[in-house]
């Protein structure tokens, strides 16, 4: 098999994986490729109630067949959990009571402020950059964890 592709071994396809990058007012979302190699950026959610949320994110996983999802776990810089852990965690919980599916907490720190960097530096104006960045943390966050898988 080669490097880097996640098989599903129950379906003889690829494994399909949501990357979520959380946040109370809007939930950054990609989705890797077919062959899981690559993390691309699907529409921020802007968050309004957890029926809200979990509705689009159950289209989303229907829509492109998911069956895992990663989730970006904000541990502080000095590697101990805070407030925002604990919001996640109960994100991750709800995720899993309703969709049955796994669910992978990835470590994520700075991952939204790399993502404005990134921004920054390609050009991309502020009020575009606002737009953008929950969407690419998200793409970071699932990239680092395929890569992870790929490494392995």
């Amino acid at each position: 098999m080669q490097e880097g592709i996640v098989r599903n071994q129950s379906k003889g396809g690829f494994l399909r994986i949501l990357g979520l990058d959380y946040g109370e007012k809007k939930m950054g979302v990609a989705v890797c490729d077919e062959l899981g190699l690559t993390a691309q950026g699907l529409p921020t959610i802007i968050r309004k109630t957890k029926k809200h949320d979990l509705e689009i994110l159950g289209n989303i996983i229907k829509n492109y067949s998911i069956e895992k999802i990663v989730i970006g776990y904000p541990v502080r810089l000095d590697g101990l959990e805070g407030i925002q852990c604990e919001k996640v965690n109960r994100f991750a919980s709800l995720l899993e009571k309703n969709f049955f599916l796994p669910v992978v907490k990835w470590p994520e720190t700075l991952s939204t402020k790399e993502a404005e960097e990134i921004l920054i530096n390609s050009g991309v104006r502020w009020k575009k950059r606002k737009d953008k960045v929950d969407k690419l943390a998200a793409c970071l966050i699932l990239q680092a964890y395929l890569d992870s898988l790929a490494s392995k």
